[in-house]
């Protein structure tokens, strides 16, 4: 299975959530490194080290941080973006003005250890699973203001991404099916109203509820905390009616399922732990 490429959106979109973040950090100023430095300006090396191992993400991201603060500072990563680290690894060296270097040292580490975190867990899935054709999927389950760097971060971690937002995909859900009456309902009333080339996705629970998708026709059929067994039976069902049909597993994906629900044939598995149960990767930055 090729690794997806991550790419970020162009900084024009990124530098206004960056320089939130760093003033709500610096507010009327930071009392200690401009106490220390603003008579007396330095410059100075600092380097990024590796705590724990890890796929680290995020340095990009990091490097703009410290220019909006100076835009002398020089950020060299020392590993690629995505590559694995081992405790004590040097990462990056950053050269320049040292009060934006400690000024916009916690907010830049804060921001690569989260991502790199997500990258991290999101390898450990995507490697379950690399010899076969089903591929790992994130959600829509993000921390507010985060989406698109969180997203970012397990394409990294060599997963693709599911839809941004709501505007990307329709997907029906179980609570979409109850207020509209059934998925046939749903999908009709919806398909009459969307722009070309919107997919409809469907949330199935159970074998009724895939023939009732199929029935009307859905794009992308997913199944939603289903048994092996019915997921297997599921999938054999759409495969006889139209191969063109994606399908999708999600529910309780672990890393000890994640294998077999990928062999019983699906496209894609979705989930939303690389994000939500990621552990921050251990960074610390050294001036020397």
């Amino acid at each position: 299975m090729n690794k997806p490429i991550g790419v970020l959106p162009p900084f024009l979109v990124l530098d206004p959530v960056l320089q939130s973040w760093l003033i709500e950090d610096i507010g009327r100023g930071d009392r200690t490194t401009q106490s220390l430095l603003t008579a007396n300006p330095k410059l100075g090396t600092a380097k990024w080290i590796a705590k724990v191992p890890g796929i680290v993400a995020g340095l990009p991201i990091a490097a703009r941080v410290f220019q909006l603060l100076n835009n002398q500072v020089s950020f060299s990563p020392v590993i690629s973006e995505g590559q694995k680290c081992q405790p004590g690894q040097i990462i990056a060296e950053i050269n320049g003005s040292l009060d934006a270097l400690l000024m916009g040292e916690r907010v830049a580490l804060n921001l690569a250890m989260r991502l790199s975190g997500i990258a991290t867990l999101t390898h450990q899935y995507t490697d379950k699973i690399a010899d076969l054709a089903t591929k790992f999927v994130d959600t829509r389950k993000t921390t507010p203001g985060l989406r698109i760097l969180e997203k970012y971060a397990t394409t990294i971690g060599g997963a693709i991404n599911h839809r941004m937002g709501l505007d990307d995909a329709v997907m029906i859900k179980d609570n979409h099916i109850a207020a509209a009456g059934s998925i046939g309902e749903a999908i009709s009333c919806i398909r009459s109203q969307i722009p070309y080339p919107l997919t409809i996705e469907v949330e199935t629970e159970n074998l009724e509820q895939v023939e009732e998708a199929l029935k009307y026709q859905a794009d992308i059929i997913m199944l939603d905390n289903m048994s092996l067994a019915n997921m297997d039976m599921a999938v054999k069902l759409i495969r006889q009616h139209n191969e063109l049909i994606k399908i999708e597993a999600s529910g309780n994906i672990t890393l000890e399922t994640i294998r077999a629900v990928a062999e019983t044939g699906v496209d894609y598995i979705s989930s939303s732990a690389p994000i939500t149960q990621a552990k921050w990767l251990d960074l610390s930055m050294k001036i020397e």
